[in-house]
């Protein structure tokens, strides 16, 4: 797989990989000093309307005025001036880098980093839970797909800008946070307080589930996908399985290149994946070159509020080619795509180029994946899975998953 290609499910979320889905490297030549006379110095068209003398007096008086002059770092001047320049064009996934940021970036992507192990994103002013990821301090601390961080340790979040959240939240191993959230359906806020560590992130599990049915959990599309799916559906193969629940829920994305590999194993060759559609018109189709090893097998599709890109894209073509029935939420709704410019001195530019549309020409951007039976889990569902977890041991909580699990439960059914 071109390891280059991603798909970011919402922002750059130095938290988890996730929402990485459609996102490319590309390193610019030539690139301009970030210090100095930048503006004036670039080699770009002007815009006719502007005048950029405005930034250098600007920056002028700053440092014959203010103050605390010494408090002035011209690279971090420098930083905040390209920050707010690239915020004010509107869009939650076209960011800047510093070098620190970027490094982390790159660490995400790489399947492994220090955190919590949440993918946020922002709904209504706020960060938002899009999905724990399995296994991290989040998760085991009752995190869900929705939950609005309203404080990070003692700071308000309302308004606050994703990447602001994602550095307060970020920290070295071993040390602590304290989220406050509000929780759909909840009056009052829960405070939980987390221990950063290093997140690993899983890909793919599965197990056999009452009457033959495979029940096959994709987590991510990282870089360790390939392997461990293919050893998935060759077990499955083996298996007395006689059809598969394809469980995408809490999944927030990851390598493009990751969803169209998974999705060779469900479709025909040369069938369309996903499209990208860019501002000026063009469009370009992802297809299959076809295993097709499990193609064969009735399939139901889960997918919930935390499933975004990179398992909308596979959700959507397998829905869209084999008209198979999804079941659970409406997705979190991440179709853009990004590419990572490589600036000087270490820094990037993560910039949204193009929409992701499904086979059937459906913006996932704009409309998420609706599934075609809807089927909460309510407060009341999870509560009741609260108490029965209560002196299980991990054996004894797969036989009960399924009494507060409804969505899961109903894919069961529509595969009998």
């Amino acid at each position: 797989m071109n390891n280059k290609t991603l798909i970011p499910l919402v922002i750059v979320v130095t938290l988890t990989i996730g929402f990485l889905a459609g996102q490319s490297y590309k390193q610019k030549g030539n690139v301009q000093p970030l210090f100095g006379k930048l503006i004036n110095q670039s080699s770009a068209q002007q815009p006719e309307d502007v005048d950029f003398r405005l930034f250098w007096e600007a920056w002028e008086a700053l440092h014959a005025k203010f103050v605390d002059k010494d408090k002035l770092d011209p690279k971090a001047l420098v930083y905040g001036a390209i920050e707010g320049m690239v915020a004010k064009a509107g869009d939650p996934y076209t960011v800047f880098f510093t070098p620190k940021e970027a490094e982390s970036f790159a660490e995400e992507v790489n399947g492994a980093f220090a955190g919590v192990g949440i993918e946020i994103g922002t709904k209504d002013g706020y960060p938002v839970v899009v999905a724990p990821i399995k296994g991290s301090p989040a998760f085991n601390a009752g995190f869900k797909a929705g939950d609005k961080i309203i404080k990070i340790d003692s700071k308000g979040t309302e308004g606050m800008k994703l990447n602001e959240a994602v550095k307060l939240i970020r920290g070295k191993q071993g040390t602590q946070v304290i989220l406050t959230y509000l929780r759909e359906g909840n009056d009052k806020p829960e405070e939980v307080k987390l221990t950063r560590d290093i997140i690993k992130i899983p890909s793919v599990e599965w197990k056999m589930l009452e009457g033959n049915i495979a029940h096959l959990q994709i987590f991510s599309f990282n870089r360790n996908i390939g392997a461990e799916f293919r050893r998935a559906a060759e077990e499955i193969r083996k298996s007395s399985a006689k059809s598969i629940v394809l469980d995408l829920r809490g999944n927030p994305g990851g390598l493009l290149d990751a969803s169209i590999y998974v999705a060779d194993f469900f479709l025909a060759p040369n069938e369309i994946v996903v499209v990208e559609k860019f501002g000026d018109g063009r469009q370009q189709e992802y297809r299959t070159q076809g295993n097709g090893l499990l193609m064969n097998y009735p399939v139901v599709i889960l997918v919930n509020q935390g499933s975004a890109s990179a398992s909308e894209i596979l959700a959507g073509a397998i829905r869209d080619n084999r008209n198979v029935q999804i079941v659970g939420e409406k997705s979190f709704g991440k179709g853009s795509v990004q590419e990572v410019v490589e600036l000087a001195q270490g820094s990037n530019l993560k910039v949204t180029i193009a929409k992701w549309l499904t086979p059937k020409g459906i913006s996932i951007n704009d409309n998420g994946i609706v599934p075609d039976i809807e089927v909460k889990i309510t407060p009341e569902d999870i509560k009741k899975f609260e108490d029965l977890k209560k002196d299980k041991t991990k054996d004894e909580l797969k036989d009960i998953q399924l009494e507060y699990d409804p969505q899961l439960d109903k894919a069961r059914s529509l595969l009998k």
